[in-house]
């Protein structure tokens, strides 16, 4: 254990680093948005590009592993909306909900933290996991989000938004580019490939720093209900989620699937990660109830660091 902590305490400790200078005034929040942009279109784009152009293409594109997490991406959303779509929370709220209970900080946080846990084995199951998170599950909470609306707007018009948002993102296209690498055998030019690697180191210190800097920033809060289903939510993803993967992967071994036990573990843990960081503003932009979403990201962030060495040591 303690081996284990002594790799998973310093992710935590630059997550504790950015929530202490952001809630200390040192860091300006207006500053936030750049550092965002700085991990989303730079530094995380090219971390992931690496370890996908690094990473044989038969383990990312190993179509159990896609089955078996994607299966339990959708459980886990249709059992949160199921278990939160009630009273005053419509299709809007219950969606985020579902979304911050079903995607993990695969990241910003999971894929370097797996890498230095378990070695660069670990980057494709996690990468495949990351990319059925952004391109499925996101697109899906957020379709169904515009429920509410859709005699209004349409429902077609509602998924068209979400499959706008999916291409918009450039963390997909800078796995899809990795994958095409990967299985052409090409290679940057030397100078363009020091810079991608020198982007990429910083990826994940920055990441880590801007999610403590992003939960430590004031929510706009919408509708906040006080406690209400938070802690059902905060079960559902630190516990539900990575025990459901767990059994549906066990299930499938009994029944002759050939899924790797190190893959099984790799996606066990990436869903036993926190709630991941980018939701809040997501739902932020969608006007819904993000005084919630970031108490659960938050306290799945703050609780995670516990319960995932845990699962490290009694998986790994």
């Amino acid at each position: 254990m303690q081996q284990i902590l002594l790799v998973t305490a310093p992710f935590f400790a630059l997550v504790f680093c950015g929530w202490i200078v952001a809630r200390a005034g040192l860091l300006p929040l207006e500053a936030i948005p750049g550092l965002n942009v700085f991990v989303l279109y730079f530094a995380l784009p090219c971390m992931l590009y690496r370890f996908a152009a690094t990473t044989p293409i038969v383990r990312l594109l190993d179509p159990t592993v896609s089955s078996v997490y994607l299966l339990c991406a959708l459980l886990i959303v249709a059992l949160a909306i199921l278990a939160t779509r009630r009273g005053d929370i419509g299709w809007n709220d219950a969606s985020f909900g579902a979304l911050v209970a079903a995607f993990p900080n695969s990241g910003f946080m999971g894929v370097p933290l797996l890498v230095a846990l378990l070695g660069q084995r670990a980057a494709g199951p996690a990468i495949v996991a990351l990319a059925i998170d952004m391109v499925v599950t996101s697109s899906l909470c957020i379709a169904l989000s515009r429920l509410d609306s859709a005699i209004e707007h349409g429902v077609s018009r509602a998924i068209g938004n979400a499959l706008k948002g999916m291409l918009k993102n450039p963390l997909p296209w800078a796995i899809g580019l990795g994958c095409l690498t990967a299985a052409t055998g090409f290679r940057l030019w030397e100078p363009a490939r020091n810079s991608v690697g020198m982007l990429a180191d910083g990826a994940s210190p920055v990441a880590l720093f801007t999610i403590g800097a992003v939960l430590a920033r004031p929510q706009k809060e919408t509708a906040s209900r006080g406690v209400g289903d938070v802690p059902l939510i905060v079960l559902c993803k630190l516990f539900v989620h990575p025990a459901l993967v767990l059994g549906v992967g066990k299930l499938a071994q009994a029944i002759g699937v050939p899924l790797d036990d190190f893959a099984l573990v790799v996606l066990v843990l990436i869903a036993a990660l926190p709630s991941a960081s980018s939701i809040p503003m997501l739902a932020e932009r969608f006007s819904a109830d993000t005084g919630r979403i970031a108490r659960i990201v938050l306290i799945t962030t703050m609780l995670s660091f516990v319960s995932f060495s845990v699962a490290v040591a009694w998986l790994a």
